[in-house]
């Protein structure tokens, strides 16, 4: 598979305290990548970095469109944007942040077309009800206010608004943060078969080691704003190599 963003010696300070310290990285198309490790590791940090939220302060973000690579930095404010919009999703850990509770559940997933050029109402309402479905929520939801949603409910609508657009790419920060956990499994499952289904590209953020097992092709564990341990997600898990990665798998390290 070919490379699709990578990371080349990025470094970024919030004051004093340093996130992330030359973090390198590469993600290939089509492949879901975990970054996992303890709060204030700096994976948060790396992921907004990656999907052009945060700029880092040394180093480079390179986005491979086609065969070329094009710095973010050099690409800009507004073409980031535009490959946000269209290109590439993001889904938060609070869906609450990310969907606009002022307006219906079909109106969330028609505002991302919207913004990507539909203009036909019919065929923004027609795309809306089956990506409900897609997430496995009733049709006759599509007109009914998110604030009526459960947790679940708006995880799973906070999706299908992120996928409508057919993206390549996808960031995930911790999508099963605060579920119960009859509902994570669910929304995993989901997340799991969408993904595989559409072929898309992932990058997930999330301090729960079964998470990183079950969705990731491969995984990154980062601590203290480096990583110390990469590589396939069994080969990691099963075999850890660096003291912290086996204290993470052992959960012995508070997360």
């Amino acid at each position: 598979m070919s490379v699709l963003l990578e990371a080349r010696h990025i470094s970024h300070r919030f004051g004093r305290t340093l996130a992330l310290d030359d973090v390198s990285l590469t993600l290939r198309r089509h492949e879901i990548l975990a970054i996992v490790g303890e709060s204030g590791s700096g994976k948060t940090t790396l992921l907004n970095m990656l999907s052009g939220r945060l700029t880092p302060q040394s180093g480079d973000i390179l986005y491979y469109d086609g065969h070329a690579a094009t710095s973010l930095r050099v690409r800009g404010e507004r073409a980031v944007r535009t490959l946000q919009r269209a290109r590439w999703g993001y889904v938060a850990q609070d869906p609450r942040a990310a969907l606009r509770l002022d307006i219906s559940a079909g109106g969330n997933i028609g505002a991302r077309l919207m913004a990507s050029g539909a203009r036909n109402y019919d065929d923004i309402r027609a795309m809306a009800a089956r990506w409900l479905e897609a997430v496995e929520i009733d049709v006759d939801r599509l007109d009914d206010w998110p604030r009526t949603f459960s947790g679940g409910m708006l995880q799973r609508l906070q999706i299908a608004a992120t996928l409508v657009t057919d993206p390549e790419l996808v960031f995930m920060d911790e999508p099963t943060g605060g579920l119960d956990v009859s509902v994570q499994a669910r929304i995993l499952d989901l997340i799991r078969s969408l993904v595989r289904r559409l072929g898309l590209a992932v990058v997930i953020v999330t301090h729960d080691i079964g998470v990183a097992r079950l969705l990731a092709d491969r995984l990154i564990v980062m601590r203290r704003g480096c990583i110390v341990e990469h590589g396939l997600t069994d080969q990691v898990l099963d075999d850890p190599q660096h003291p912290y990665t086996q204290l993470l798998v052992a959960s012995v390290l508070p997360v």
